[in-house]
């Protein structure tokens, strides 16, 4: 395995075990999942080896990444990780073909994307779930009347800092624009170093 192509996230290791356990719950053991923003990987292929009901489907913005995620995919031998496509979530159109797809996970994107990714995920979520199908969405978020960890505090003001247009989400702010796309949340998942795992389907 070439070195310089496969990328490590400390994070996504760290993780990859409680979300895993959550998706179990969430995904069927048989289906089509969609991630969005697969980053290094190590998602797409070390839950597709744990769970070989899943056809994964990776993706991400950054046309670099792509190399990575096949690497993982070899490095773990999940013959059903399929091959990784360069997915912008802000494009009217996805490429991904006319079938639906019973999930769609996404990690750590909100927070390091403009807010107006929150929006597309969610439109483009309804577009492409089954009937019964449920979208992911992991990482750190602001809530109403929950006070935030102090790390979550300084990891915000790091990640204005860096950019204006980043920084953690309201929750209540995702999930009014969840709404607008015919979405609710259904499930909330305290998770391990005060992330949440929330998850969304098509309004009853």
């Amino acid at each position: 395995m070439n070195a310089n192509i496969l990328r490590l996230s400390p994070a996504a290791e760290r993780n990859k075990r409680p979300i895993l356990d959550v998706l179990r719950q969430v995904f069927p053991a048989h289906g089509r999942v969609l991630e969005i923003a697969s980053g290094t990987g190590q998602h797409a292929a070390w839950f597709a080896a744990a769970m070989p009901g899943w056809r994964w489907q990776p993706t991400d913005f950054q046309a670099d990444a792509l190399p990575s995620i096949r690497a993982w995919a070899a490095d773990t031998q999940a013959g059903h990780v399929l091959e990784p496509l360069q997915l912008d979530v802000l494009a009217p159109q996805w490429p991904l073909g006319p079938d639906p797809f019973d999930g769609i996970f996404c990690a750590n994107m909100l927070h390091i994307a403009p807010w107006a990714t929150c929006a597309a995920l969610m439109q483009g979520a309804a577009r492409h779930l089954t009937t019964q199908g449920a979208l992911v969405t992991y990482g750190p978020y602001l809530e109403d009347g929950v006070p935030t960890s102090p790390g979550n505090l300084a990891f915000d003001e790091s990640l204005r800092r860096e950019n204006a247009a980043w920084g953690l989400r309201q929750r209540e702010a995702v999930e009014r624009e969840a709404q607008r796309a015919g979405l609710v949340l259904s499930e909330r998942h305290a998770m391990p170093a005060h992330n949440l795992l929330l998850v969304w389907r098509r309004e009853p």
